[in-house]
C-alpha cells in the first residue's frame, strides 16, 4: 500500500469538515485541490454556504465524472486523530468517504491527462446534509456526463440501486390546562405520539435486512418543561428511507407525500415534507458497468452488484438520465464511534479506477 496514499488520507481525516464549520469544509476542498495541483480548469461552486469544485480536463461533456464528498457527521475529537490498527484505519470519514476522495483525486491527477477523452473530477462538502448545495447545486447548474462513479463505501462492489429519501416533520397545535385537569386541554404531544404511531405500525422496523420502506423517529419534542401542564405543542422529526418501488412515495410530488402520509397518521397533525430526494438506479446492463465489473474482477474482486439503503447523490444524475454508481473502498462502522477502513483494499481501489478509465476509451 502506498505509503504517500494513507498520509494524505490521515491528513484529510484531520480536517473537521462537519456542516456547523463553514471554514473547514473550504480548508478541506482547498486540501483536495492542492492535491490534485496545477494545470487543470476549475470550476467552483457556491450555495447555501456549501462550497463546492468541479476538476476538468478535456474540452467538451466529460465521459466519466469521479464524485467525493469531503463532509463528514460530526464525531468525537479523537476521531479527527487517524488511528492505524493492523489493517484497520480508524476515523471519523475514513470509511465515508474522505479515503476513496483521496483516491479518486490521485487517480483523476495521475490519470487524467492521458486519457483519450475528457474527464471531470468533483468535490462537494454536502453530502452528509443532502446534497442539495453540492452534485445538487452542480448538477442544476448544468453539469453531466456520460458516467458517474461516487466514491462512497461498496467494497469494490458497484452500487447501481439506492433507496429514496423523505425527511417529514409533524406538528401539532393542543389546549394547554392543569394536568390535573387534562380533560380540559387538548395534549399535543399525545397527538404527535399517535401519528409517529399510526406510521412506524405501517412501517414496522425489519427484523432483517430487507428492500423496503422504512421510517427512523429521529426526534420528538415539546417546548413544554413542566410535568403538571397539558402541552400545547409538539413536533417529530422523521427520516423515510423508501425504494423505487413504492408507489405511494416512489415519484410522487412532495404535496402528493403530504397528502399520502397524511392520510395514515390522522388529522390532529400538521404534515411538512422538509426534503425529498428520489431513489437513484443506473442501469445494470450499461457498457459502463460492465467494465466497472471487469476492473474490479481484475484485481481480485467479484465487482457484484448492490443495493444499498441509503441515499447518496448519485440521484441527482439518475433524475437526468444520467447513470450514476456507487463504487469504493471497504470498511465499516460508518457514521458510528469505530468507522474505519480496511487499507487492503486501498490499492486494488486503485488500480481498479485505473484500469476502468484505461479501458472506457478503448
Amino acid at each position: 500500500m502506498s505509503s504517500l496514499l494513507l498520509d494524505d488520507v490521515v491528513r484529510l481525516i484531520g480536517i473537521r469538515s462537519t456542516a456547523d464549520r463553514p471554514d473547514e469544509l473550504r480548508r478541506a476542498l482547498d486540501f483536495m485541490l492542492d492535491l490534485v495541483g496545477p494545470g487543470f480548469s476549475v470550476r467552483r461552486f457556491s450555495s447555501g454556504g456549501k462550497p463546492s469544485a468541479l476538476v476538468t480536463v478535456g474540452p467538451g461533456l466529460p465521459r466519466v465524472i469521479l464524485n467525493a464528498h469531503l463532509d463528514v457527521v460530526p464525531g468525537s475529537d479523537a476521531q479527527f486523530a487517524a488511528r492505524l490498527d493492523g489493517d484497520r484505519l480508524y476515523g471519523r470519514g475514513a470509511h465515508d468517504m474522505k479515503a476513496a476522495a483521496v483516491v479518486l483525486a490521485t487517480v483523476f491527477r495521475d490519470c487524467a491527462r492521458t486519457l483519450p477523452y475528457p474527464i471531470a473530477l468533483q468535490l462537494v462538502t454536502d453530502e452528509e446534509v443532502g446534497g442539495f448545495d453540492g452534485t445538487g447545486h452542480q448538477v442544476a447548474q448544468g453539469v453531466r456526463g456520460e458516467f458517474v462513479v461516487i466514491g462512497e463505501q461498496s467494497g469494490l462492489r458497484i452500487v447501481t440501486e439506492s433507496k429514496g429519501i423523505v425527511r417529514v416533520r409533524l406538528e401539532a397545535v393542543g389546549v394547554s390546562a392543569h394536568a390535573a385537569y387534562p380533560w380540559l386541554g387538548s395534549n399535543a404531544l399525545d397527538a404527535v405520539v399517535s401519528a409517529v404511531s399510526a406510521l412506524t405500525a405501517r412501517y414496522p422496523v425489519p427484523e432483517a435486512e430487507v428492500w423496503t420502506t422504512t421510517v427512523n423517529v429521529a426526534s420528538v419534542a415539546t417546548s413544554n418543561v413542566a410535568a403538571n401542564i397539558v402541552p400545547a405543542d409538539a413536533t417529530a422529526l422523521l427520516d423515510i428511507r423508501f425504494p423505487p418501488s413504492d408507489p405511494d412515495l416512489a415519484g410522487r410530488s412532495p404535496s402528493e407525500i403530504v397528502s399520502f402520509l397524511a392520510s395514515v397518521t390522522g388529522p390532529a397533525v400538521e404534515v411538512t415534507v422538509e426534503a425529498l430526494g428520489a431513489p437513484h438506479h443506473a442501469s445494470s446492463s450499461s457498457a459502463f458497468v460492465g467494465l466497472l465489473g471487469a476492473a474490479a474482477r481484475s484485481v481480485g474482486y467479484e465487482g457484484s452488484l448492490l443495493r444499498k439503503h441509503g441515499a447518496a447523490d448519485g440521484r441527482f444524475y439518475s433524475a437526468q438520465g444520467v447513470d450514476a454508481v456507487i463504487f469504493g473502498p471497504g470498511g465499516d462502522g460508518q457514521h458510528g464511534p469505530e468507522e474505519y477502513l480496511d487499507v487492503r483494499t486501498l490499492d486494488p481501489y486503485q488500480e481498479a479506477l485505473i484500469a476502468f478509465l484505461k479501458s472506457a476509451g478503448e
